[in-house]
C-alpha cells in the first residue's frame, strides 16, 4: 500500500443505502465498523459498486453511523448526529482507497 499525503478527503459522505455511502463525486464508500471497549472507528473503503435506489432516513434506521459526514478543518468530520470524527489515515492499495475515521469523545 502507499500513503496518500496528497489524497483529497471527501467533502461530504451521504448514506445512500444500507452500508453504502456516496461522496460529492458519486464515488461509493463501504463502511466497516470497528468497535472496541474504548474506541469507535469506521474504515471507509472506496470501492465502485452498483447503487440501488436511495433510501430515506426512516428506511435506514436504526443506523449506528451518521447519515451524513461533512469535512471540517483539521481533517475532522462532523456527523449529522453532531458526532466528531478524526481522519486517522487515508491510504491507497491497488487503486482502492481506505480512510479510517475515529469518533472523538463529545465536547463537554
Amino acid at each position: 500500500y502507499r500513503f496518500c499525503p496528497n489524497a483529497v478527503d471527501p467533502d461530504r459522505l451521504w448514506i445512500w443505502e444500507k452500508a453504502r455511502y456516496v461522496d460529492e463525486n458519486r464515488r461509493t464508500w463501504l463502511p466497516i465498523i470497528i468497535k472496541t471497549e474504548n474506541n469507535f472507528q469506521v474504515l471507509m473503503r472506496q470501492e465502485d459498486v452498483t447503487l440501488g435506489e436511495a433510501l430515506s432516513p426512516t428506511q435506514l434506521m436504526p443506523c449506528p453511523l451518521p447519515l451524513m459526514w461533512q469535512l471540517y478543518p483539521g481533517r475532522r468530520y462532523r456527523g449529522s448526529d453532531s458526532s466528531i470524527w478524526r481522519v486517522v489515515y487515508h491510504i491507497e492499495l491497488r487503486g482502492m482507497e481506505d480512510m479510517l475515521l475515529e469518533q472523538l469523545p463529545p465536547l463537554e
